[in-house]
């Protein structure tokens, strides 16, 4: 019988990743209702631009160095100076990354020429720590550290906004200036909590995680861009109007890959640091788990789309339906992706990793630019759906030939409802615990 100790073992981490990532969500959610009613579907659509630029120059500035960590963990005297490394690299790469992009912003070489995207970069060296530091707590299993960090940056920025709606005080500005701070958040707390040392820097393993890392960063890009890049080509070839119905669409739909995504996460480390037939029997039982999670959670936020999305976020907002509906399907199809590409790390093939991701993508822009023109945000969900349904079934493919699996072997069985269900249970007795005035939960 395949061990399968580390999904009910990790329960409570799951759980307790469930419960943060929700918040962070439900913060989110509130925050992104506030910059809709208030700057209505042009301005979130600014908004969402700078953001989503940022996001992207702190992906293309840390150098997949998460993933060289992955690779590297197995010798456990190489983790105190993977820590360290990982101050150390960030500050470096998110520094020459931010220079590059101002270079190119005042070239008017970037997706827009606001100075407010010259705020937003000055993030981009502590999100690039932070991407490395949660790396390293995840493979420590140190899931309270980074459940504080999410929890935290939402808070930064769903409070001051907050505020700042009781006194008309919401404007493009301040929703920018405080969505880099919160991005900021994580990195000081967890330059706190895992105290790397300058001292403890190895340059040699360095050098060495550049290389691992540069052979993964292709790929890593391009699969960043695959979720992204709708974005930018809705505002280039639509309007920026139509990011901001698009960009709810998929803010409402990240609430239904909670759970699989922390499921995801909880895994990690012993996807990294066990043997290889271990590995395979936790992915298997992960990629099983998520297809459950996912399409439950997503089939009822589905069914409520229509009545939850004009209630919550105003009728004009209407339009997000559609795309929420064409983009579920592709949803699913990505909480089989994030599992099974930690397991691909292990196989060494970085190389056919990134013609994957690149394929995949330049196929997603050339949908894009087919469908957007004709059918705006529901073009770019379909786009979406399509290409990330092809990108899991190679890559699923891909791993149950490495580990000599049945295609039928990846369907879920009775026993795999079982997690679910305990992992609903488990959810209940936590929120019954927390609505009991003055009862300790040990």
């Amino acid at each position: 019988m395949p061990r399968t100790s580390d999904l009910s073992s990790s329960l409570g981490k799951v759980v307790h990743t469930i419960g943060s990532q929700t918040v962070q969500v439900l913060l989110g959610t509130v925050t992104g209702v506030l910059i809709a009613r208030v700057l209505q579907p042009e301005g979130r659509g600014t908004y969402s631009v700078i953001a989503t630029t940022t996001l992207t120059a702190i992906i293309l500035g840390h150098a997949s160095i998460d993933k060289s960590q992955i690779y590297l963990w197995t010798n456990r005297a190489r983790h105190r100076a993977l820590t360290a490394n990982g101050l150390m690299l960030g500050l470096t790469l998110g520094t020459i990354t931010t220079l590059v992009a101002l270079v190119l912003m005042s070239v008017g070489a970037m997706p827009t020429t606001s100075p407010l995207l010259g705020v937003a970069m000055i993030a981009v060296p502590f999100g690039v720590v932070a991407t490395n530091l949660k790396g390293i707590a995840w493979l420590e299993s140190r899931t309270d550290i980074v459940n504080r960090a999410t929890i935290a940056a939402a808070l930064t920025q769903c409070l001051p906004l907050l505020v700042l709606s009781a006194v008309g005080g919401i404007t493009v500005t301040t929703v920018i200036v405080f969505w880099t701070i919160s991005t900021v958040t994580p990195f000081v707390l967890l330059i706190r909590a895992l105290r790397p040392h300058p001292r403890l820097v190895d340059v040699p393993l360095a050098c060495r995680q550049l290389a691992l890392g540069g052979r993964y960063h292709v790929g890593l890009v391009a699969f960043y861009l695959l979720m992204t890049v709708d974005t930018l080509l809705l505002n280039a070839l639509d309007s920026a109007a139509g990011v901001g119905i698009y960009t709810v669409a998929v803010t409402v739909l990240s609430l239904a890959g909670i759970p699989a995504e922390a499921t995801t996460r909880v895994v990690l480390p012993g996807q990294a640091g066990s043997d290889a037939r271990h590995a395979e029997e936790i992915t298997l039982r992960t990629l099983r788990l998520n297809l459950i999670l996912s399409s439950v959670f997503l089939g009822i936020l589905a069914a409520v789309s229509p009545m939850l999305i004009p209630m919550v976020y105003g009728q004009s907002f209407a339009g997000s339906v559609p795309p929420l509906l064409a983009l579920a399907p592709g949803t699913v199809a990505l909480s089989l992706i994030r599992p099974v590409e930690q397991y691909l790390v292990r196989l060494g093939r970085p190389v056919a990793m990134t013609l994957i991701a690149v394929g995949t993508l330049a196929l997603n822009v050339l949908v894009n630019v087919a469908l957007i023109p004709r059918w705006g945000p529901l073009g770019a969900a379909l786009a979406s759906t399509a290409t990330y349904t092809l990108m899991a079934c190679v890559e699923v493919s891909w791993f149950a030939r490495s580990a000599c699996i049945p295609l039928r072997g990846l369907l879920p069985r009775l026993d795999d409802v079982r997690p679910v269900l305990t992992l609903l249970a488990s959810c209940r007795v936590i929120a019954r615990r927390r609505r009991r005035p003055g009862q300790r939960v040990g």
